[in-house]
């Protein structure tokens, strides 16, 4: 109902109910930062020694990673705000053929965490009426509402596929 409404009516509604701000971060943030805080702990538990586990070309920290760039990327994207100087993107492409590796834990956590910071200010500096607007970019057209959306189910697929690797994918023994 409220995605028929246009802006100005949403607007309207929000302050025929005494609402002083803006609906649309106000309502994803939240729900944004419960699915992140979740992730955030599944991987601050990993065995760092689990980075290197796989299913074909994908291993673990691999996943960490790209899951970080496609934050970036989309920020970037629909949200207008440039990558931090310096980050090179490596998993756009996929995995298949990548000779990358991502070993580091630490480095991985503190990548998500930047990442998911940058988006985070990027979506609360969005003005509201942009919310809505379509924007064109490299996977094609969105509004940034829908690409909220987009990443959301990004993180859950990613998250339940590092459980399936974890599962059954088979350890590397380390020489002790």
């Amino acid at each position: 109902m409220l995605q028929e409404m246009g802006t100005h009516k949403r607007r309207k509604l929000n302050k025929s109910r005494g609402a002083d701000f803006i609906m649309t971060i106000t309502t994803v943030l939240p729900v944004w930062r419960a699915i992140q805080e979740r992730f955030h702990k599944t991987v601050k538990a990993l065995p760092e020694q689990d980075l290197s586990l796989k299913l074909e070309a994908y291993s673990i920290g691999y996943m960490l990673r790209h899951n970080a760039e496609v934050e970036y990327m989309f920020a970037d994207w629909f949200f207008g705000r440039s990558m931090p100087e310096g980050l090179e993107i490596t998993t756009s492409r996929g995995a298949a053929g990548s000779k990358a590796t991502y070993h580091n834990l630490q480095e991985l956590i503190e990548l998500l965490e930047s990442s998911n910071d940058h988006l985070i200010k990027a979506m609360t500096e969005l003005p509201e009426e942009k919310w809505h607007q379509t924007v064109e970019c490299p996977i094609g057209a969105s509004t940034p509402l829908e690409a909220v959306g987009r990443l959301m189910y990004h993180t859950g697929i990613h998250a339940g596929q590092i459980s399936l690797i974890q599962k059954i994918a088979p350890k590397v023994e380390t020489a002790t």
